[in-house]
């Protein structure tokens, strides 16, 4: 499987347009494509998944460490296509570590500078030099222009080409199919978009009239040697995963590694449905929007009802940023007014002004617990616009730059807190999920 990483100067360069419009071109061209998104993003992993009909996957080196490599190698495909976060270099703490340009360098990709120019001409060479020289082994091999009229991209392209040694591939031109609206946490998600499908047609059609794609495969490198994926075992167990819209942020190698350790997921929607799945020995609410839908939530008493007695009779539950406003006794919605929500912890889910505790955190885990053990740190991550009245005191959350507060609830069958964790590092997280559950399954 090659490989090639799509990458920029800055935030709002048009990464997700053109990696999700190159997708679809490759998988037009008959090509087997993957999908991956550096850092800890989930949205941008869900337009590629929709593009290409299967599930895209994070590379977080903070999260993961070098066990990135083994994400990669495990899915099969003749190209890999890589999408970067923020700056090329930027990383934890104002350092380049578990950025996209690390990720690069661990995985030996090479990567392709995004530029959407606005009022700059030979300056942008300057800038790129920059980006070249920053660190030696920059891995960049050409450039893109992004949202970029043919008349400036014929100026631009010889100057750049000259200044730079680079090749510029082509250029992407204003599109209105290429403008997706925002929200506090990203990205509308795509099953917001009816049209998306075909706003990514028309994208990859015109990559097709005005960037070279044959050459940027031809820039693509070999990926590390394939393994096949491991036959998944009988499952020793069953997880209600939830998932709508709602809630919808999960990382994928996450359902991976559970199946891995013996788990059956069976997914439902706290919203529509009235009941957890039965016949499950596991509970696991990821993340997402529950604010925008808690009305909704609120309304399904049935299963506000299901999930708060099986939480209280001990069901093992991962409950993570949106599925830990869940919990809480009440959660006020998009527009301020207070609807109720499980009940299985006394808290209240808030609306506030700004990004809460945003960024890598480590947790000191002090006693053991279903997921952690004492005296471990487990690396996770927080995003949300929404506080808590209650957010726990039984683990330690550590910050990169040494800030720290106390948060989460944990037993021997739950974890109940806002950071989010990533089932693919160091510590076995899925295994120790999973025994929990089968041990649930035995005992009770």
């Amino acid at each position: 499987m090659k490989r090639i990483l799509l990458t920029a100067m800055h935030s709002g360069a048009g990464k997700t347009v053109l990696t999700c419009g190159l997708l679809r071109a490759l998988q037009k061209r008959g090509l087997n494509v993957r999908a991956f998104k550096c850092g800890p993003d989930y949205i941008d992993p869900m337009f590629h998944t929709r593009v290409l009909g299967v599930p895209s996957r994070n590379l977080d080196l903070f999260l993961q460490g070098r066990r990135i490599r083994e994400t990669l190698s495990h899915c099969e495909g003749e190209i890999a296509v890589l999408e970067g976060a923020m700056g090329y270099y930027d990383g934890v703490n104002g350092t380049d570590q578990a950025s996209a340009w690390d990720v690069a360098r661990v995985t030996e990709t090479p990567a392709v500078l995004i530029l959407r120019p606005q009022g700059v001409g030979i300056s942008l060479a300057a800038q790129v030099r920059g980006m070249m020289e920053f660190r030696p082994d920059s891995r960049i091999c050409a450039l893109l222009l992004s949202d970029c009229r043919k008349s400036l991209a014929d100026y631009l392209t010889p100057v750049l080409e000259r200044e730079t040694g680079l090749p510029v591939l082509g250029y992407l031109p204003p599109m209105e199919e290429g403008r997706i609206e925002s929200r506090h946490l990203g990205l509308l998600t795509p099953e917001e978009i009816d049209d998306l499908s075909q706003r990514f047609d028309a994208v990859a059609a015109q990559l097709e009239l005005t960037v070279d794609i044959g050459r940027l495969l031809a820039l693509a490198a070999e990926d590390v040697q394939q393994v096949h994926p491991a036959f998944l075992p009988p499952p020793r167990c069953r997880i209600a995963v939830a998932r709508d819209a709602a809630f919808c942020f999960y990382y994928e190698e996450n359902f991976d590694l559970l199946r891995r350790a013996g788990a059956e997921l069976k997914f439902f929607s706290p919203m529509l449905d009235e009941e957890i799945p039965e016949n499950v020995q596991g509970l696991y609410l990821g993340g997402g929007y529950p604010e925008l839908y808690a009305k909704q939530l609120g309304e399904n008493t049935s299963m506000r009802a299901a999930i708060r007695n099986a939480v209280g009779h001990g069901l093992p539950t991962v409950a993570e940023c949106g599925g830990f406003l869940y919990l809480q006794a009440a959660l006020e919605d998009a527009e301020g007014n207070e609807q109720p929500m499980c009940g299985v912890f006394s808290g209240k889910g808030i609306k506030t002004a700004s990004l809460r505790r945003f960024g890598y955190l480590q947790f000191e885990a002090e006693t053991d617990s279903m997921l952690f053990r004492a005296g471990e740190r487990v690396p996770a991550h927080e995003f949300h616009h929404w506080d808590c009245t209650e957010n726990g005191e039984m683990l330690r959350a550590v910050k990169p730059n040494g800030k720290n507060w106390r948060c989460g609830f944990v037993t021997p069958r739950l974890y109940a807190g806002f950071p989010h964790l990533h089932f693919g590092g160091e510590i076995p997280l899925a295994e120790r999920f999973v025994k929990a559950c089968v041990d649930f399954e035995g005992n009770d």
